[in-house]
């Protein structure tokens, strides 16, 4: 870039199918050539950026924005005030998510600068990003470890995008950090003498399932116990009745029973863990599409990789201390195991969640990853 303003670049809001397609398929464009990005399901992508459908559009005030570098759309990004969160909190936030663009600063800074605008005419104080509607939606820009393979839910983003966020005043808010833990070693002996311990002392039930019918009764308490194992942590927002229907609904069909492991005491979910086989080779070959075979490489994608990706677990504050967490480490290792999976990769830990990155790092686990979130206060 040679400083010259570009006279041709320009923005626009997103009010019509036309533009909500062109928002949705621009990154098959822009990372056409990224070898490790992983297509989303385009039909996934309708349904979540679709008012109509999405009911976090009526709960939350939205933007979504366009860039153009004459006629050639050069970038998108959404804007989003979460009401709810800004008043449990007693916040002013804005987010910014789903920044996309080419390799040129000055539409990430036109995007950016819009989104700052639409904030503080709304009253906000503070922008931050990239996050969603909620955390079960993409978190944070890699900042390390790009040469690795990907996980379902995060971004995996071309390195230059942190710099374009810095080049416009955004700095560190906070950032998650990411283990792998090499299923091939052995896990240090103290480990399962705890779980031992559990067992002998029976104040727990540990069912197991085979099918996926036996799941069913079983979710809606872990997403109830998500709501009160992640209070207070950085981005969590207590899902609703109808988020936690809407949830279950979405990921019955996809979880696997051999790599869900609970624990109850009496009729109390105690403890849960979940985690999928790495299924990115599974969505590259179906680039966005289910249909005519889309579906078949995704339901075949779990022989292709040696990757285990855990997604989610949590303690009922009640029982913390127990060794809940270790049992939950152990059983999904050895699950993921049995399963033929050689490493496994912890997802998002914030970097101040010291206990469990402490026992990440006694299970063997290296940091190998680093996502950032942003900030850029508004005057």
């Amino acid at each position: 870039m040679n400083g010259t303003p570009n006279q041709n670049l320009r923005t626009e809001a997103v009010h019509n199918k036309r533009q909500l397609k062109t928002f949705i398929t621009l990154p098959f464009k822009i990372h056409k050539d990224h070898e490790l990005w992983v297509p989303p399901l385009l039909s996934d992508e309708w349904d979540y950026f679709d008012p109509e459908k999405n009911p976090a559009f009526h709960k939350n005030d939205t933007i979504l924005l366009l860039a153009y570098d004459g006629d050639r759309p050069a970038g998108r990004i959404m804007g989003i005030i979460n009401r709810r969160r800004n008043i449990r909190l007693n916040e002013r936030n804005a987010c910014f998510g789903y920044l996309e663009c080419y390799d040129d600063p000055a539409v990430a800074n036109t995007l950016l600068k819009r989104i700052e605008e639409w904030a503080s005419d709304k009253g906000m104080k503070k922008v931050v990003g990239p996050m969603g509607f909620s955390d079960q939606d993409p978190e944070g820009y890699l900042v390390n470890g790009f040469e690795f393979e990907p996980t379902l839910a995060t971004y995996y983003n071309f390195e230059y995008l942190p710099r374009f966020l810095q080049k416009s005043g955004y700095t560190k808010e906070i950032d998650y950090v990411v283990y792998q833990i090499d299923l091939t070693k052995p896990i240090p002996d103290i480990y399962p003498k705890i779980v031992q311990r559990l067992f002998d002392r029976k104040k727990f039930d540990f069912p197991e399932f085979k099918k996926k019918k036996e799941l069913k009764r079983h979710l809606r308490p872990v997403l109830q116990l998500m709501n009160e194992s992640f209070s207070g942590l950085y981005g969590f927002d207590p899902l609703t009745d109808d988020e936690i229907n809407a949830i279950g609904k979405k990921f019955l069909p996809v979880i696997d029973p051999r790599f869900v492991k609970v624990a109850y005491r009496g009729d109390t979910l105690a403890a849960f863990i979940l985690g999928v086989p790495n299924l990115n080779y599974g969505f590259r070959k179906a680039n966005g599409k289910l249909f005519p075979f889309g579906l078949f490489y995704l339901l075949r994608a779990h022989r292709k990789t040696r990757q285990f990706d855990l997604l989610i677990a949590g303690v009922h504050s009640a029982f913390r201390g127990s060794g809940l967490d270790v049992y939950g480490m152990l059983s999904i290792i050895d699950a993921a195991r049995k399963a033929g999976y050689k490493v496994m990769d912890s997802h998002h830990e914030l970097e101040d969640n010291l206990l469990v990155r402490s026992v990440m790092e006694r299970l063997g686990g290296k940091l190998y990853k680093r996502f950032r979130i942003y900030r850029k206060p508004l005057t």
